[in-house]
């Protein structure tokens, strides 16, 4: 696999969601412009980070569209910038705080278009008085249950627990979406491009937690 191009910004590694800065939806773009190609399945990938992940998925699956959601701007125009530099037409970045803009994103795209959704490694927020500022909030469950067509799938990793059970938990207590698995975590990454924090954690022989949802 081609290495990840390296990182030229530097942003604050955690950003408060909730301060008036964030907390705001953003305008849906014109999606006809964004994606060449707007009829392929689209995979969402909520808190994006640097956008490693979706350059290399958008690379080995070019018959699928990929949008990375993250909070941090500057990191956003560079992993814009990296797609582009690649010629990769498929893989997009937009900034926004994901709890505020997934609804008005999600109903200005085109119907059963999201196929595959992943939260990936979300800043923990462990001052339990923080916590809701954590990305797997009911709300955003809700949207997504909301906008998901039959079928569609939702990943969720993280190599903190607690964060890993209340992600779980949340998508678990929504009837809309049923856990593909019968053990409480998957042992193996079911997509084929892991991201740089779980090659981290597991070269530290660390555990990842898994969750692989259906929309039912």
């Amino acid at each position: 696999m081609r290495k990840p191009p390296v990182a030229l910004v530097r942003v604050r590694e955690h950003v408060n969601p909730l301060s008036r800065h964030y907390d705001r939806a953003i305008e849906p773009p014109n999606w006809s412009q964004l994606f060449r190609q707007l009829d392929r399945p689209l995979h969402l990938d909520i808190g994006c980070a640097k956008g490693h992940f979706i350059l290399a998925m958008g690379a080995q699956e070019p018959t699928w569209n990929f949008l990375g959601l993250e909070i941090r701007e500057p990191l956003v125009h560079q992993a814009n910038r990296w797609a582009e530099e690649r010629g990769l037409e498929n893989v997009r970045y937009l900034p926004c705080n994901a709890n505020r803009s997934i609804r008005p994103l999600l109903a200005s795209l085109p119907p059963g278009i999201v196929q595959r959704v992943t939260i990936q490694f979300p800043d923990p927020w462990f001052k339990k008085r923080h916590q809701k500022r954590r990305v797997v909030q009911p709300s955003l469950v809700k949207d997504l249950a909301e906008f998901l067509p039959l079928g569609a799938q939702v990943f969720v990793q993280s190599d903190i627990e607690e964060v890993a059970i209340e992600m779980r938990d949340r998508f678990c207590e929504h009837a809309a979406f049923r856990l593909t698995h019968s053990l409480p975590w998957l042992t193996q990454n079911p997509l084929p491009i892991p991201t740089e924090r779980e090659k981290s954690v597991l070269d530290q022989g660390l555990p990842v937690y898994r969750a692989l949802f259906d929309r039912i």
